[in-house]
């Protein structure tokens, strides 16, 4: 009585219109903004602007529906009594609150426009999604950076020494350290002309091999490269090295950034078949992993596509476009419909190895046939060396493939293969050889050997009789018994014959393993029309179907000495070409995607498959772009299309990112200190006006990397000295002096305040006040210890070499710790294992692929200092190091410490040190010594 009354009440208040700003808007200011309007939006769902109102939450958009109260969701959940849908939360609306709503959407929900308290952020009105701007009147770095630090009220500091310069600039550019001699160099000329000879320093590490390898390793961490597949079971991509092998090379090629976006997204029509691995460098489940359920199938294909538009999106535009998978991204401009839209241009793609047409790989398949050619050739004269039947000697178990009964040789005109036993059903025989003295296959027809049989299954061109020895291998052209589990077969040739081999299989080619006789007898016929056995089963080792299909590896075993002889350098031989064999097919392939009619892409109601809503066709970032293509676009027009678009010169993210990676390779951050992440989430530029600056001079130069290398090493601002506030007091004037021109000269008591300044007001020096020094990064520590102790293999390419003692797997990842050339190459050439890191150099920040990483944090642990002293790795790099300063410097102690000093830290060490560390040498060796450098913070730092 008394809520019917109530309602009566409300129903006579609301006589009247409800007006939006009288009646509905207090009601959401008190009991709906805190959870729906400017700072949070729960579910997607903002109340306190019009637009956003009637677009609706995330899961049951739209929540007002203009006339109807009973379908609208908004009244749903303040009217239900269900206590986890209820809102608000914390207690029900009342009565009239809830009949003004329910009115006010049935009056057609009437909100004026131009009357909203908030105003709508302009999400494009952000600086990384404007067109360069270029209009300081500052020509170089220098002037950039010295007019910021002015604002900052600092200064630059004096430029680096030049063992400082060289080591920095050698370490930035090949990972490498510089040797004495280049050290040497290098300070001479520094004498003479500090500028020409960084100039030709920097040329001529531009130049090395060096140089691809170290900086491939930037982009390798940031499309998350591995030689495994990932998640659970994380097996091994073989043919994943021919993607790293190709960045290398383009980094040393210097190809063009535009280029090399393209060729990574459709070189496929470039000649660049590997480098669409890019592609394809993230985790993904494999056929066996997912489930064989539909849907199963439709997550898992989703997830793989995800995967190559979030690779896209971070590493080329600097985007978290994955975000918007389930609902319109929170933060950027980037709606749902534009995220599937993306997807539709590699819709086609899917995670596979692809056939290399380059030179290599057409080399690699010629060596492939010719090899395999005297393969067969050796198995030939391999098969007279088989251990002969009933001589004591156990023989190799029967299998499907292919197997062979060698006997002392025996005059017959008649050879009968009888079958006792099978796997399975009636036998079946491919073919049937029997071989003469000669080496000649005399039960081939075509020598006119006749045949006949215990009976047949007739199959019209697929089991005959006709060809069990027609010489031809294959379930396709085989013999097929009458009765279960037994049947015979003879030969009859056409002359009598000295015979002392058979060679016979279910299935040459291995696809059909059932039928199989386990147990049988070969049987010749004399003169006298009495018959032998020759050979059976009764000494071959047990039957193992899981083994079956296995091809009988060759043995000395049972061969008399002269066979031996004779065979032994044959199973060598057999096993080089096998080896090379492997090798020449790796050449061959690269997991660098496969390409099919694409999938017919839909938007998601979030993000789940199985609510499918409208179909979208491949489309730009809209609030980027307005290409579109049409539904009937090719797989290849997609990519290509796709490519052209990112690497536009209008597009307004592609030259600022990388370039931005380019800077971070040098000073350790970037500009943007998140370096894929330039929408509204990530970190303003701490210099706008120089990032611009610089991607409008790397469009300029035509996209090339080394051209910003050249423009970013050679400013002052990157030959400062990295020497902080209070490590500076002793600071001379004279080195005051030799700073740019456009510095003010200082005093050294000015220099030291202004220094200290300096170290509270930019602690990180991200003003680029000093050279913001850094540690190595894990693989440079790794090269740079097998380069000092003479130990580093400089071969490039070619698959990985093993840091574990298995390739891939679910766990139980043990360390090589037996090193030979090949695992002292440098470290981009190891296999990487997903989520596995690498035992002593793991521990420094190395990234394990199973996440971007845009910039390594430096962190600084125990296990570091624990890895870096105690590992068989620094044990054994320790005494080549040691070896190698005894064989270069002789006996004496002090020209041992003093060389050992020049190839660690490009110095000699000072008088203090040489007194110091001669005890050390005396009492415990030359190693301890090493060891010792290995771990210092000289040795292991960028200066």
């Amino acid at each position: 009585m008394k809520l019917a009354l109530s309602f009566l009440l409300a129903s006579s208040a609301l006589a009247a219109a409800v007006d939006f700003v009288r009646d509905v808007r207090p009601i959401f200011q008190q009991h709906c903004y805190s959870c729906h309007g400017e700072k949070k939006q729960k579910s997607g769902l903002r109340l306190d602007i019009k637009s956003e109102a009637f677009k609706g939450g995330d899961k049951h958009a739209p929540d007002i529906i203009s006339g109807k109260s009973k379908d609208s969701p908004l009244i749903h959940f303040i009217t239900t009594d269900d206590e986890d849908e209820l809102m608000p939360p914390k207690g029900k609306l009342s009565t009239n609150d809830i009949a003004t709503l329910t009115t006010w959407i049935n009056e057609g929900a009437p909100w004026p426009d131009g009357i909203d308290l908030a105003k709508l952020e302009n999400r494009l009105d952000h600086w990384s999604f404007k067109p360069l701007q270029v209009s300081s009147s500052a020509q170089s770095i220098d002037q950039f950076i010295d007019a910021k630090l002015a604002e900052k009220h600092l200064h630059r500091s004096a430029p680096a020494d030049p063992v400082s310069l060289i080591r920095r600039i050698t370490f930035d550019l090949t990972g490498l350290p510089p040797t004495p001699e280049e050290t040497t160099a290098f300070e001479k000329e520094f004498i003479q002309d500090r500028a020409s000879s960084i100039q030709h320093l920097v040329d001529r590490l531009l130049q090395s091999q060096r140089y691809g390898e170290h900086w491939a390793q930037h982009w390798l961490d940031v499309v998350r490269y591995a030689d495994t597949h990932g998640f659970e079971v994380n097996t091994e991509r073989p043919n994943a090295w021919p993607y790293r092998d190709y960045v290398i090379r383009s980094f040393n090629k210097d190809t063009p950034y535009d280029r090399f976006i393209k060729e990574q997204i459709v070189g496929d029509a470039m000649g660049q078949d590997a480098a669409t691995g890019f592609l394809v460098t993230a985790s993904v489940l494999l056929p066996g992993q997912i489930g064989k359920d539909d849907a199963s199938k439709r997550l898992a294909r989703q997830d793989s596509i995800d995967e190559i538009v979030v690779n896209i999106g971070q590493t080329f535009l600097g985007l978290s476009i994955g975000c918007a998978r389930c609902h319109d991204h929170k933060f950027d401009p980037i709606t749902s419909k534009d995220y599937y839209a993306m997807q539709a241009f590699v819709a086609g793609v899917e995670y596979a190895d692809r056939d290399l047409h380059t030179p290599e790989a057409e080399a690699a398949r010629a060596e492939e046939k010719k090899l395999k050619a005297r393969l067969a050739e050796i198995d030939k004269e391999l098969a007279r060396f088989v251990p002969l039947a009933k001589s004591g000697t156990e023989r190799p178990m029967i299998n499907a493939r292919e197997n062979a009964d060698r006997f002392p040789p025996v005059k017959t005109k008649r050879v009968r293969f009888t079958i006792k036993a099978t796997t399975n059903l009636e036998p079946c025989i491919d073919e049937l050889e029997v071989f003469n003295t000669a080496g000649e296959n005399v039960a081939l027809a075509t020598t006119g050997t006749q045949r006949k049989s215990s009976g047949d299954i007739g199959v019209a061109e697929r089991h005959e009789l006709r060809f069990l020895n027609d010489g031809r291998y294959g379930n396709s052209r085989s013999w097929l018994s009458n009765k279960i589990g037994q049947g015979w077969v003879e030969l009859e040739f056409r002359q009598e014959q000295t015979i002392e081999r058979v060679v016979w299989g279910r299935d040459r080619e291995g696809k059909f393993t059932d039928r199989l006789a386990t147990d049988y007898q070969i049987e010749a016929c004399d003169a006298t029309g009495t018959w032998h056995i020759v050979a059976d089963a009764s000494d071959r080792q047990k039957f193992d179907p899981k083994n079956q299909t296995k091809k009988t590896k060759p043995t000395l075993n049972g061969l008399t000495a002269e066979e031996t002889k004779r065979a032994k350098p044959l199973i060598q031989e057999k096993a080089a070409a096998e080896s090379k064999i492997t090798q020449a097919q790796n050449a061959q392939k690269a997991f660098a995607g496969t390409f099919r009619t694409p999938d017919d892409i839909h938007l998601l109601n979030r993000g789940d498959p199985e609510q499918p809503k409208e179909s979208v066709t491949p489309a730009v970032l809209s609030s980027l772009g307005s290409l579109k293509l049409p539904k009937e676009s090719a797989e290849q027009q997609r990519r290509r299309a796709l490519a052209d678009w990112i690497a536009s010169q209008q597009n307004p993210l592609t030259a600022r990112v990388m370039v931005n990676r380019i800077w971070q390779g040098h000073f350790g951050t970037g500009l943007v200190q998140t370096a894929s992440d330039f929408g509204h989430m990530g970190m303003k530029p701490t210099h706008p006006e120089l990032l611009d600056y610089l991607a409008a001079e790397f469009i300029r130069s035509g996209w090339s990397v080394k051209h910003m290398h050249r423009l970013i090493v050679l400013s002052e601002t990157y030959g400062q000295s990295s020497q902080i506030a209070e490590d500076n007091q002793t600071m001379r004037q004279s080195d005051t002096e030799k700073s740019s021109a456009s510095a003010v000269s200082l005093s050294p008591h000015l220099i030291v305040s202004l220094s200290t300044s300096a170290s509270t007001t930019d602690s990180e020096a991200r003003y680029l006040w000093r050279f913001p020094s850094r540690r190595l990064e894990a693989e440079s520590i790794r090269d740079s210890m097998l380069a000092v102790s003479g130990r580093l293999n400089l071969k490039m390419h070619g698959r990985g070499f093993n840091l574990f003692d298995q390739r891939g797997g679910l766990s139980g990842f043990d360390p090589i710790e037996t090193f030979t050339p090949e695992n002292e190459r440098r470290m981009i050439y190891a296999h990487k294992v997903r989520r596995e890191p690498e035992t002593v150099f793991g521990a420094f920040d190395c990234p394990d692929a199973g996440q971007s990483t845009a910039r390594r944090i430096e962190s600084t642990t125990p296990i570091q200092a624990l890895n870096l002293f105690n590992s068989r790795f620094t044990i054994l790099q320790s005494t080549a190091f040691a070896d190698r300063v005894k064989k270069e410097a002789g006996p004496d102690l002090a020209h041992q410490i003093t060389h050992a000093y020049r190839l660690a830290l490009s110095r000699a060490p000072t008088p203090e040190e040489l007194a110091d560390t001669l005890p050390l040498v005396r009492d415990h060796g030359l190693p301890a010594l090493c060891r010792a450098l290995f771990n210092s913070n000289e040795f292991l730092f960028i200066p």
